[in-house]
């Protein structure tokens, strides 16, 4: 049994036939690779991407959790509204319902918010009223993304006379205003629906993502891997698609997310000029134009869509906001 006072009793026993300097240089040899594989390891994780660095700043930042909280509460809501009321948002009863007044013990029921100068439930309405809302702002802003985006990387990685034309056919629409120019097109359809504001919006709206986009573009095909990747014959598809477009696409991003919540705007603002939705689709503009008739005697009934409305848009602005000072290195 060995000495606890023997100080050589204590240090570890080399193997059989190796001597003391060799298990040392072993123990040695075995903390240093240990040492290089967790410098690997750091060095992994501070070599992230864009993207990634963004979406770690995201989860940090309170704006970005409260809208996208807000922003998925109304997608749900917008293609689930019957999972939040049961009331018939069509259903008009002007003998009994006619401008009564909210009744607030009445939590997600159809007087919750009252009822309109039809008798209808403002509460149900105000729920289905996502739907055309929501889809006209993510489907506008998708065209314009698609079709601005592809005009300008043409456009910024061409250049020359293809620039030279691209551009002035920008200028012309970008010199059209969006709404004026909405309620000029929309007159032209018979029958007005979201499709319609689609495309109206659509047509006219993609002149700012065209900008953004050329000019990204612009920046990014002077880097040195585009310029290695033409010089190594790469296609014009290949260069455009797998290079350029995936680090010229953030500020693009940011544009579209703050401009979604214009178009939801904008569509009310054409519903409640009679030019946009009509009857018998359901929008907080139609339901806002109504309103007006009868705001002194029941605010209620103008109030509750108005705050919808506003509630919406204002979250897509704080999410294109939280994403852009995400994607901006120099705002960190």
């Amino acid at each position: 049994m060995p000495d606890i006072h023997d100080e050589d009793s204590l240090k570890p026993n080399p193997k059989p036939g190796v001597s003391h300097l060799d298990y040392a240089g072993e123990q040695g040899m075995a903390v240093e690779q240990e040492t290089l594989v967790e410098r690997s390891a750091e060095k992994r994780e501070e070599a992230r991407s864009l993207w990634g660095d963004a979406w770690r700043d995201l989860r940090r930042r309170p704006i970005f959790l409260i809208s996208a909280a807000l922003i998925l509460l109304l997608v749900v809501m917008a293609i689930f509204p019957y999972a939040f009321t049961d009331t018939d948002p069509r259903k008009a009863d002007l003998v009994h319902d006619y401008l009564r007044r909210p009744d607030y013990g009445d939590v997600f029921g159809g007087g919750w918010f009252g009822y309109d100068a039809q008798g209808r439930s403002i509460f149900a309405r105000v729920v289905y009223g996502a739907r055309a809302s929501i889809t006209v702002g993510i489907f506008v802003t998708a065209t314009v993304t698609v079709l601005g985006g592809l005009t300008g990387m043409v456009a910024g990685y061409f250049g020359g006379a293809v620039d030279a034309v691209i551009s002035r056919i920008v200028d012309i629409f970008f010199g059209i205003p969006l709404l004026l120019g909405a309620l000029v097109l929309l007159n032209a359809f018979s029958t007005r629906t979201v499709w319609s504001v689609v495309v109206a919006l659509g047509v006219l709206g993609w002149t700012q993502i065209a900008r953004v986009m050329r000019g990204a573009v612009l920046t990014v095909k002077q880097a040195d891997y585009v310029v290695a990747g033409r010089a190594l014959g790469a296609g014009t598809g290949r260069l455009m698609f797998r290079h350029i477009l995936p680090n010229a696409i953030a500020p693009v991003i940011v544009v579209a997310t703050i401009a979604l919540g214009g178009y939801i705007a904008t569509e009310a603002t054409l519903s409640f000029l009679g030019i946009g939705l009509q009857d018998p689709t359901i929008s907080w503009g139609i339901d806002i134009s109504s309103a007006q008739k009868v705001i002194r005697t029941a605010p209620y009934v103008l109030f509750f869509p108005a705050a919808a409305l506003s509630v919406t848009v204002l979250a897509f602005i704080m999410l294109g906001d939280a994403v852009r000072d995400a994607l901006d290195p120099k705002l960190r």
